[in-house]
Formats: C-alpha cells, structure tokens, sequence
C-alpha cells in the first residue's frame, strides 16, 4: 500500500502508539518531555490489544509504529507486537538507543512479527549526538542496535532531526547510513512543542535548500528518504521535476489529484493514555479510544475532518496550488498561531496570488511566486 492508493478519510498511511512517555534520555527535541517514570494510566496491555484491534478495522496492512517515550521501558512489546502481526498490521517501532535495546530484545521483537525498527541519529559522531541526545554513549548503543537488528533480518530506518544545532551533521550522516545499511532517511524538520520549545528551526531559505540537498541524496543513495512535518519536500521535489522537464518551474498540472500525507490526513497518533491527536506534534485531542474507537475518530471528528480539507487552510497555504500536495505542517502552524488550519511558517514559497500577511517574522523568507533552489 502506498500512500498515493490510499483513501485518508477512511484510514491513515501511519498510525503512531506511544506506548510510554518514560524514557532514560533527555533529547533536547523531545516533544513528550519524557521521563524515567511511567505514568500509573497508560493504556494496560489488553487494552493496547483492543487499540490493535480496532487499528486493523482500518483495513490490511495498516501500519502501527509503537513508539515513546522508550516503549522498551514496556515488558509486553513483544506480545503487542505479536498480537498487531496476527490481525495483519504492518508492526514497527521506534526504541530509544539505550541499554535497553539488546540483541536478545530485537530478536524476540523479530520473532513476534516486527517488520521495521527506526532509531534516531541527530549527529555523525559520539560527541555531536550525545550531546543532542543527553546521554553519553546513546550513539554507540544506537550503532550497535543498528548492527544486531541487520543480522537478525530486521530493516532499520534512521530518523534524525533537522534544527541549527544538527543541520550541519546531515552531509556525515548521509554517509553514515550508507555505511550502516540503512533503508530509510526520515528527516524530522523540527516543531517547537515539548524540550524542542529551546531549539532553534533553521530558516525557511534553509529548509528549502535543505530539501534541495535531500531530492539529490534520494536519486544517489540506495536508501529512500522521507520528510517527516515538512510536506513542502514534495512541492521542491515536484519543481525539481518540473524544471528538468521544460524549464517554467510551474506546479504539475496533476498536483491537485495527489494528496500528501500530513497530521490527520493520513496520520493519526495515540497517546499513552489513550487520547487521539492528529500528530505528536499537534496535542489537540479528538476523542480518547478508551471511549470511542480509534477508527470512528480519525474519521468522523471535525478537527481529524477539517484537516482533511485543504480548502479550509487559511493564510498563503489556503491559496498555494501546491496545497493538495503539500498542505503545509498542521504541528507547525499550530505551535506557531494555535490555528492548526493556519499557514506553515517553515514554508517560504509565496504564491504569486497571494498578497496577505507572511508567517515570518524577518526578512529570512521567500520570494512571492518562487521557493530558495529554483
């Protein structure tokens, strides 16, 4: 199933589980504020079950990500996991490069049906990821996971952190995966919720040209990337695109028949406790599934349907052609304005229509009708 086949008024591309908050790193990014402590009501395991259960209503090969916090701090991932792989969903999860991830455990976790492990690099180097990371040796636990999941079959996929402390890291870290024998990139353009409040964003000029750099990375390298809160990467690819084919730069004509995968479009995301959100990064709760379940509320709330619609969009998103395509971070928007229907302030594309306010603040944006590359 790819995202482009996919109906996102009936199912998400990518359910997300935190299955915990606690966690024995303090990242500077970390939008739970996770802690050593787990909290005394998140979801038990039978009622994780029934989540699984609901989440395979969505239809075959709906993909779940257990994720954290650390869900390792959780004894029964591998239960939950073999539980998602008999109901037929696509079981992933992304583990915290600690201790906790052995060998042993990433065997079990393979043995129970774990199709694909993530974990997160945010420098090249010891030093420059510890630091990020706020433990000494995560990196050398995180490599050496990396190692243990590729001999036991397990594809592994790098996550990583794009802010100004890291954006220079990305050249080495391109290199890393290639040594490491990575499948996929996910570049994760910083929201400022949770820890990642302290954290600077690169510039929208920079986060343009970053997604240049990324096009490129993705057309040499044997692993795929992806962008994670930055949908405004398909728009640069597609002008990439449209420049090498006859020069104008123009959107495609067929950009409003492809719809790109953004918070509660495609995404859905289940908090410890049970509450709904269309993202991490966008902690507006839609209806708990201790209540109501999970699939009722991706598609019937109005806040998961009104940003289904992208002719809701407001600000210089509400008129960008390339909104059926891209539609802009929601998280973004909403951290920024608390209007999760409100313009992308990471963009810098200006539509040539659009003669509004800018969601900037200083002269670091775009040109009207351009983005930074072309």
């Amino acid at each position: 199933m790819r995202p482009g086949n996919l109906d996102t008024s009936e199912r998400p591309f990518v359910l997300i589980w935190e299955l915990t908050q606690a966690c024995g790193l303090a990242c500077d990014h970390c939008r739970a504020d996770a802690n050593p402590q787990r909290h005394p009501d998140e979801l038990s395991t039978v009622e994780g079950k029934e989540l699984l259960e609901q989440a395979a209503d969505f239809g075959d090969g709906q993909l779940v990500v257990l994720s954290g916090g650390d869900p390792l701090v959780r004894d029964d991932v591998p239960e939950l996991i073999a539980h998602g792989d008999d109901l037929g969903l696509r079981m992933t999860i992304t583990p915290s490069g600690t201790g906790s991830l052995t060998a042993d455990r990433i065997e079990e976790m393979a043995d129970a049906g774990l199709k694909r492990m993530a974990v997160s690099l945010d420098g090249a180097s010891p030093e420059a990821h510890d630091a990020f990371r706020g433990e000494a040796g995560s990196f050398e636990e995180t490599i050496r996971a990396v190692k243990d999941a590729r001999e036991l079959g397990v594809p592994v996929q790098v996550n990583t952190t794009v802010c100004r402390q890291t954006v220079d890291e990305l050249p080495a870290i391109r290199e890393l995966l290639t040594e490491i024998g990575a499948v996929m990139w996910s570049v994760f353009f910083l929201v400022p919720v949770g820890r990642g409040r302290v954290l600077e964003s690169v510039t929208p000029d920079t986060a343009d040209a970053v997604m240049e750099w990324l096009a490129e990375v993705s057309e040499t390298e044997p692993f795929g990337v992806k962008t994670t809160e930055a949908p405004h990467y398909r728009r640069v690819v597609m002008q990439r695109q449209a420049t090498a084919d006859d020069g104008d730069g123009k959107p495609d004509p067929g950009v409003q028949r492809r719809t790109g995968i953004v918070a509660g479009d495609g995404f859905a995301f289940v908090s410890h406790t049970g509450e709904v959100f269309p993202s991490g990064f966008l902690p507006e709760s839609a209806g708990n599934v201790r209540e109501r379940p999970v699939t009722e509320i991706y598609r019937g709330s109005s806040l998961f349907r009104s940003l289904r619609d992208r002719d809701q969009l407001s600000g210089k998103c509400g008129v960008c052609p390339y909104r059926y395509v891209c539609g802009g971070s929601r998280s973004r928007a909403f951290a920024h304005t608390g209007d999760p229907l409100g313009s992308d302030p990471l963009c810098p594309y200006v539509p040539d229509k659009y003669d509004g306010p800018l969601p900037w603040d200083d002269a670091d944006g775009g040109a009207r009708g351009v983005s930074s590359g072309d």
